[in-house]
Formats: structure tokens, C-alpha cells, sequence
């Protein structure tokens, strides 16, 4: 059985969510979190999600926390992913780069500020729903954190 590991950064700052809008020309909009797969380049986890926070936001980040890991198994592939708490220290759309935002057909990334509380929250719909349970179970310690 094969195995895909991806990382994916649950962004807080200035006291809110930072999550990304996807949507697709003449498709419906969703949001996700920060993040992709793991390439055979990257060293470790979290350069893994460093480099992907940078492509997909221009964003540097601080400290990051493993909080959750999700195995989700296929027929063909078992997909892995590891969800990482971090702040985001500054963005700079100018820095975005990577596969995602050269070609038009793979849509639109904007990123978007979402207030932390429970009904903000549940309202993305974020995948998987355990990370929605997750956030909604640890907000009054995110924003006390």
C-alpha cells in the first residue's frame, strides 16, 4: 500500500483563523487549511510545511506544534495528513510561488481571516471534520494561548 504524507498549518493571526478561500472557475468556493503534500526534497515535516505556507501565502510562521494527525485509507493510497499550530509572524503576497498559483485551472487561492469562535468556525466546514471538532474543542485555549 502506498502512503502520501501531507502537512497542514492551522493559522492563527492577530486573533483570528487564517484559512484559505479555494474555489474553482464557475465552481463552488471552500476553505482549507495551508498545505500540500510532502515532497522528496523536503527534510523533515515542518520544512514541509514551512515551504508550503510560503508558497500558498508568501507568509512566515513561528513556532509550529504538531496538534493532530489524520490517516485517511484508500484502496490504492493511505493518505496521511499532519495538521501543525502556528503563528503567522508576516506575509508578503509578493513571496507566493509554487504549482498552485502559475495555473489558472487549478483556481483560485485567497486567504481569509475568520474570527475564532465556534460558530465561525463550524461555518467553513473545514475537511476533515475532526478538525473542526478539534478547533471548536481547544478555541477558549487558542485565544488565551
Amino acid at each position: 500500500m502506498k502512503v502520501r504524507r501531507n502537512v497542514r498549518a492551522v493559522l492563527f493571526d492577530e486573533g483570528h483563523l487564517l484559512v484559505l478561500r479555494r474555489g474553482w472557475p464557475g465552481g463552488p468556493s471552500y476553505y482549507t487549511t495551508v498545505g500540500g503534500g510532502v515532497e522528496p526534497s523536503d527534510p523533515d515535516l515542518e520544512s514541509a510545511l514551512r515551504r508550503e505556507v510560503m508558497e500558498e501565502l508568501g507568509a512566515k510562521i513561528g513556532t509550529v506544534t504538531p496538534i493532530l494527525t489524520v490517516t485517511e485509507p484508500g484502496e490504492r493510497v493511505t493518505v496521511v495528513q499532519h495538521f501543525f499550530r502556528a503563528d503567522v509572524l508576516d506575509t508578503d503576497p509578493d513571496r507566493r510561488g509554487g504549482p498552485e498559483l502559475d495555473d489558472p485551472d487549478l483556481g483560485d487561492f485567497s486567504p481569509v481571516r475568520v474570527a475564532l469562535n465556534v460558530s465561525a468556525v463550524t461555518a467553513l466546514g473545514l475537511q476533515p471534520p475532526s478538525l473542526t471538532d478539534y478547533l471548536c474543542e481547544h478555541i477558549r485555549s487558542i485565544i488565551s494561548s
